[in-house]
Parts: structure tokens; C-alpha cells; sequence
């Protein structure tokens, strides 16, 4: 990586229910980073490590909780079916992949938001390889293709490198802005409802860049 000139990173994770809070934010500052023709990445920061094990109880309702207090706040949209119709596991590693193996067929976007459409939208889980492979169908992916590469050793060292990267630059909350400039990796404000003071910070590290 250049570090000479400002680099502009997203750390998020795909079943991060907060980073689901945030996308109509997201989604404005992205516009607005296209009409100043400012470049970021998206990187995946990996919340939860693989597990088969269900998921413990006092986490599902903390989890639960959070949702609520999520749309509480922002009028965020959740289908709370999901604790009934699941069997929980508190891992994100398949769902991050998920979005490695799209992003090598530039579907990265659209991975990301089907992945939050089953799960907060549909009550489905995406700890679920079968749910990320029915998810990768319904972007254009074939099925045989990504569930070969949801499972190789290629994606995963991937995912691992890219976690590293995440938390070598600060991104150890979810969702996360981080500019990385002459060396030196700064954390940028995030609100979750007025992206105007982090377009500041950005505009005033790039008009100096």
C-alpha cells in the first residue's frame, strides 16, 4: 500500500447489525464521495470467528436487544422472527467470505446488501453456507462456482489478511471510517444519521493530499 498519498477505507462485516443501521448513511456518503471522485475500500473486519456452536443465550437477547435499540434510534428495520426460526451461531467468517468470493466477480455491493436482506429482512441465517449459496444465486453467482470458492483455503487466507489489514489501520469497531495517510492511520467521526462532519474530515485531508 502507497501511504504517500490519503487512502480512504470502510471497515464493516456483513451480519453487523449496527453497519445494517448505517447503510442509508452509507449509502449518501457514497454518492457524495463519487461527485468529489474520491476513491474508498470496503474492508471486512471479521466480528465473529467460526463456530458451530449455537449461540448462548444471554447473546442472543444482548444481540436482540441491540436491534431494538437500533431501530429505536434510527428507524432501522429488523425482523425479530429471526430468534425463533433460527438456531443462532455467533459467527460472521462465512458471511465475510461471502463477500470475498463476490467482490471477485465486482457483485461485492450487492453480496453485502443480500446478505442483510436475509438476515434482518427475511429471518433467514447467513451463518448458513446453504443460505450464502442461495444468496450468491439470487446476485447472478453460480451456485457450484462460489460454494467451491466459500470453501477454499484461497478465501479464507483472504479473509484472514484482510482482517489483519483492518485491525493493523484501527478498525476494531464496526462500522468504521479510517484514513490512512503519510504512514499514519486516523479514525474519522461517524454518526450514524448526518454524514456532514465526516465529508468534512474527508474533504480537508484530501484538498491538503
Amino acid at each position: 500500500m502507497d501511504t504517500a498519498k490519503a487512502q480512504l477505507f470502510y471497515v464493516h462485516d456483513p451480519m453487523c447489525s449496527w453497519c445494517w443501521g448505517y447503510q442509508p448513511t452509507l449509502k449518501r456518503v457514497k454518492e457524495a464521495l463519487n461527485v468529489r471522485e474520491i476513491p474508498f475500500k470496503k474492508v471486512l473486519g471479521g466480528l465473529a470467528p467460526d463456530s458451530d456452536a449455537p449461540m448462548p443465550q444471554q447473546m442472543r437477547l444482548n444481540i436482540e436487544s441491540y436491534w431494538s435499540k437500533i431501530t429505536k434510534l434510527l428507524g432501522t428495520e429488523f425482523n425479530h422472527e429471526f430468534w425463533t426460526q433460527n438456531i443462532p451461531r455467533g459467527s460472521t467468517y462465512s458471511a465475510c467470505r461471502a463477500v470475498l468470493v463476490a467482490r471477485k466477480h465486482k457483485l461485492e455491493t450487492e453480496m453485502n446488501l443480500a446478505i442483510q436482506h436475509a438476515y434482518y429482512l427475511n429471518a433467514l441465517n447467513p451463518s448458513d453456507p446453504e443460505i450464502l449459496v442461495k444468496t450468491a444465486e439470487s446476485i447472478g453467482i453460480n451456485a457450484k462456482e462460489f460454494r467451491s470458492d466459500l470453501n477454499s483455503h484461497k478465501t479464507d487466507k483472504q479473509l484472514h489478511d484482510e482482517i489483519g489489514f483492518a485491525r493493523s489501520i484501527g478498525g476494531n469497531s464496526f462500522p468504521s471510517w479510517i484514513l490512512v495517510s503519510a504512514e499514519q492511520a486516523t479514525s474519522l467521526p461517524l454518526d450514524y444519521k448526518n454524514e456532514a462532519t465526516l465529508l468534512e474530515e474527508i474533504d480537508r485531508a484530501f484538498s491538503s493530499d
